[in-house]
């Protein structure tokens, strides 16, 4: 369920509502755009607080970076589906990418300089992208006693 404060993200503004099916579109950068970009996995704001929390940082934090980032608020029924790909595991998250690759998660709250100085180090030309998770893997061997 959506909140106030999610509502006018898309409302006031502008930033658009994606899910599985116009993500690919949207980390396309288009001519002029930013090629970094923050998902806003939102969650069940009438569940957790801090969703409202972070929907009231986000503007500000396109503010204080702009040129360099853009945002769109990720789809509640496509959160569980996008949510591995991007390395979220709390919610609300912000997930930040360069292109269609995350470099960062900033799960649930931070004070606002955490916030500038994590989002500064995924905006660096060599910040690495996130790995895929890979299953844990164990070698088991079976020695015969003598």
């Amino acid at each position: 369920m959506a909140t106030i404060l999610v509502q006018a993200l898309t409302e006031r503004y502008g930033l658009p509502v994606i899910d599985e099916t116009s993500i690919g579109a949207f980390l396309a950068p288009a001519v002029g755009e930013p090629s970094h970009a923050i998902l806003f996995f939102t969650g069940d704001g009438s569940q957790r607080a801090e969703t409202n929390d972070v929907a009231v940082v986000l503007p500000e934090l396109l503010r204080a970076f702009a040129g360099r980032l853009r945002a769109a608020v990720v789809a509640r029924d496509a959160e569980d589906r996008l949510k591995t790909r991007f390395h979220v595991y709390a919610m609300p998250s912000l997930a930040v990418t360069r292109g269609g690759e995350p470099v960062g998660v900033l799960p649930k709250v931070y004070d606002w300089a955490d916030y500038i100085v994590k989002i500064n180090a995924f905006l660096e030309p060599g910040a690495p992208a996130l790995r895929p998770l890979q299953a844990p893997r164990a070698e088991l061997s079976h020695s015969h006693g003598g």
